[in-house]
């Protein structure tokens, strides 16, 4: 964009931005109107865009589109490119490339404009006046992207303050990524070390943003131009292989014959195409399956009219076809978060090769391939800036993941926290979906939690959480989900004291991460020794006194102290403490095996002492027979002795003997032998003890 705008005969004028041609504006503002053609036919440079975009949208009225070439071929005139083409060559391949993913005129008259207001003298006041507020807002939203450093050292503040008018409307952020791909492609003319800056940050951050707003055409080339620039032995190997291959003949166009066979014989209207796969998944590939076969270099396409001939294509294929039962999903019942739609599935042929399909509706295959670029115009035309809620644009087609980024940007407590957590987010590249009881599905990266899945559904609502059913069974909220699990947080009526620091290590996703620190920000611990955050009511305290050896926490008679979850203690156990991060004084029973491993790693321990309140938290195991009603009699002997559940799990039955882990909340902690004892009186329990849990030292 400008950085690659050059303009060697305009003299330095300290009032100009250097590098902008002198122009007269109210000739402008006539070619804006009527061209330098008029207004009978678009210039020649035009025509290769107007087909692109007449082939998605047949009625559309280019009218709009000679007058934004007219202002930008004349604002640009001038300057040059690197590659010492006139710079009005970047803005019609940028818009060329919009074009051909379907974007609507809007998109593609900003495209045409989207360096005027940033390398000439166009104002945004002047594109607003002759084009109107829509173009204009994008035209500044792109703007605003160039001025944004997206490398490790960028200030979070300024990306936080880009993503409002990003998030707004996805359609800033798609001119960018196809402003990205045009630069890629003429990178050759930067300096090598150039070359490899733009292509890291190009790796980093707007492909993985390609791949979230699903735009997989920009992605795939995105990709396929970095890894020739960054690993340019690799991709030669990979570009070798390809071209042996493909001299060998067309082992996939075998397999599209006989699926065509099979579909025509069932009756059913498809198109099947071969889809070679681009340098990087072929690398990809090779690395999961070594040795690769003609039908690893690519997948087979069918497309067809209905969602409802997706599963007949597939049951077809499944019936005169072995299928690979690993490798089916279903993304047309749960659809990614990116918008993407099919059905993925592979065949084994003849031969013994394996032949990857996907099935797909032409409609799905439009989004699969533009994403939100296919999605048009989400605003209405006669009026979008009334189109907004609470002074902010609302885009009904925007993707949940963009939605979510909102929120994050919203309620993250400071801008590092943000940006954090989207550069971790971005590191992505897994995800699984799980259900909920209601029918609705989850998109969470993969290794997420109960916890990471009850703010997702829930928003801060997920303070009150206490647990969760994972496929109808009782789950803590550090559980692990897979792919395909039904997950059911479970919400207390009264939310107590909210969110603990321990929730942390729990949470996986954004969204949880941000609820919860901002929680904690906004609720600091006391000055005074207080217990642990994550039960309805405060445990027994405890009292720190001052450590052993002078650094290891500051002030210690007032440090913040929560009891260890590993071996919950309670009054009058014989107890230590430990200094983690923030000062706080972590307690543990003194047999605690957590506690052994402190020492052996040289951690020095703080003297601890019970305080004067009588309430506590303990986790018992309850060892029994399975029986019906087990799990009711003893929930009721635990209500009937006065202690409260916090969170409880039932491990599946061994041998018909099943093991019940509480979490449960004493009002006097001089209770909890006859509360044992009133577990063990429950029939078929043989045994009560207090659980040791295995705890990492910190």
């Amino acid at each position: 964009m400008s950085a690659e705008a050059t303009n060697p005969s305009a003299p330095a004028v300290p009032t100009r931005r250097r590098g902008r041609p002198r122009i007269d504006l109210r000739r402008l503002g006539r070619a804006a109107l009527l061209g330098p053609t008029g207004r009978d036919r678009l210039p020649d440079a035009l025509g290769h865009v107007a087909e692109a975009h007449r082939a998605h949208h047949p009625d559309a009225d280019l009218t709009v589109l000679h007058r934004a070439y007219a202002l930008a071929e004349l604002s640009h005139r001038g300057q040059f490119r690197k590659s010492g083409e006139p710079y009005i060559t970047h803005p019609l391949a940028v818009t060329l490339i919009l074009a051909e993913l379907g974007a609507e005129t809007t998109t593609l008259t900003a495209s045409l404009l989207h360096d005027t207001v940033e390398d000439t003298d166009v104002t945004l006041e002047q594109v607003q006046e002759l084009f109107g507020d829509e173009v204009a807002y994008l035209v500044d939203g792109v703007t605003k992207l160039e001025k944004v450093d997206y490398g490790t050292a960028a200030e979070p503040e300024t990306f936080r303050k880009m993503l409002l008018a990003t998030g707004n409307d996805v359609r800033v952020m798609s001119i960018k990524l196809a402003d990205r791909l045009h630069n890629m492609r003429t990178l050759g003319v930067m300096r090598p070390e150039k070359q490899a800056r733009i292509a890291k940050v190009t790796r980093d951050v707007l492909i993985p943003l390609a791949e979230r707003l699903g735009v997989q055409a920009l992605k795939t080339e995105l990709e396929d131009l970095v890894f020739a620039i960054l690993h340019p032995v690799e991709y030669e190997r990979t570009r070798t292989r390809i071209a042996a291959v493909a001299a060998e003949g067309d082992a996939l166009g075998t397999v599209a014959d006989a699926v065509r066979t099979v579909l025509r014989d069932a009756g059913i209207t498809a198109d099947v195409v071969v889809r070679p796969r681009h340098f990087v998944s072929v690398h990809r590939i090779s690395l999961k399956r070594g040795e690769l076969r003609g039908t690893d270099f690519g997948r087979l396409l069918v497309l067809v009219g209905e969602d409802a001939d997706c599963y007949a294509v597939l049951g077809e294929l499944h019936t005169c076809f072995t299928p690979v039962v690993s490798e089916f999903k279903d993304f047309i019942a749960a659809p990614k978060f990116n918008l993407y739609q099919s059905l993925h599935t592979a065949v084994v042929t003849a031969g013994g090769a394996v032949a990857e399909i996907l099935i797909r509706t032409h409609q799905m295959h439009k989004v699969a391939e533009a994403g939100v670029v296919a999605l048009g115009n989400p605003y209405d035309a006669d009026d979008p800036v009334d189109a907004a809620k609470d002074g902010e644009r609302v885009d009904p087609t925007r993707p949940g993941w963009l939605s979510r980024l909102l929120d994050w940007q919203r309620f993250a407590p400071d801008p590092d926290t943000f940006w954090t957590s989207l550069r971790d987010d971005l590191a992505q590249d897994t995800e699984i979906t799980v259900f909920r009881p209601d029918g609705g599905t989850l998109a969470l990266p993969a290794g997420a939690t109960c916890l990471d899945a009850a703010y997702e559904q829930h928003g801060p609502a997920a303070h009150a959480c206490v647990g969760a059913r994972v496929n109808g069974r009782l789950a803590t909220l550090g559980t692990v989900l897979r792919d395909g699990d039904t997950v059911q947080p479970l919400l207390a009526e009264d939310p107590g004291s909210g969110p603990s620091p321990d929730w942390l290590e729990h949470a996986r996703t954004p969204t949880a991460r941000i609820a919860i620190n901002r929680w904690l920000a906004a609720h600091p611990p006391q000055p005074t020794a207080a217990a642990p955050a994550a039960g309805p009511r405060p445990a027994a305290s405890v009292v720190a006194d001052r450590p052993r050896t002078a650094n290891a926490v500051v002030d210690a008679p007032h440090s913040a102290v929560r009891l260890a979850g590993c071996c919950t203690p309670v009054p009058p156990d014989t107890v230590t403490g430990f200094a983690v991060r923030g000062g706080t004084v972590t307690v543990h029973r003194a047999q605690c095996p957590a506690v052994h491993r402190m020492q052996n790693l040289g951690r020095a321990p703080v003297a601890v002492r019970w305080g004067g309140e009588a309430a506590c938290r303990v986790t018992l195991v309850a060892e029994s027979f399975g029986r019906p009603r087990l799990l009711a009699d003893l929930t009721e002997a635990i209500a009937t002795a006065g202690a409260e559940i916090v969170s409880a799990t039932v491990e599946p039955p061994t041998e018909q003997r099943v093991r019940h882990t509480y979490t449960l909340h004493l009002p006097d902690a001089a209770e909890l032998p006859s509360l044992m004892r009133a577990m063990r009186e429950v029939p078929g329990v043989y045994d009560v003890s207090r659980a040791q849990h295995p705890a990492a030292p910190r």
